[in-house]
């Protein structure tokens, strides 16, 4: 069994790795970043942590993973389309009740 002052030791490492983590660009880059690469690449971090944690949710939330992939392509031909946040989730949701009630 794991002794008590281990899990506060580890907590306090993560705590200063996550405080480093925000702390070192703010104290690090104090001017304009002009490189396109970089600029594009800080641009879409949010995107792809994003997809990334929401993917395996879409393909796990179901009971069938057929379903949350079909859900998914659906979701993707209408944001290709260009309909928006809420109809893209809510048809998406009425696409995976669907095939649910059906599998």
């Amino acid at each position: 069994m794991m002794k008590e002052h281990n899990i506060y030791v580890y907590m306090l490492i993560m705590a200063g790795v996550t405080y480093l983590i925000r702390v070192l660009p703010l104290t690090l880059i104090r001017g304009e970043i002009k490189n396109r690469f970089i600029k594009s690449f800080l641009y879409y971090v949010p995107y792809v942590t994003l997809a990334v944690m929401t993917f395996p949710a879409i393909t796990q939330a179901t009971g069938s993973p057929i379903s949350g992939a079909v859900a998914f392509v659906a979701a993707i031909f209408l944001a290709w389309f260009g309909a928006g946040l809420f109809p893209v989730s809510v048809i998406s949701c009425i696409v995976v009740f669907v095939i649910e009630f059906f599998i």
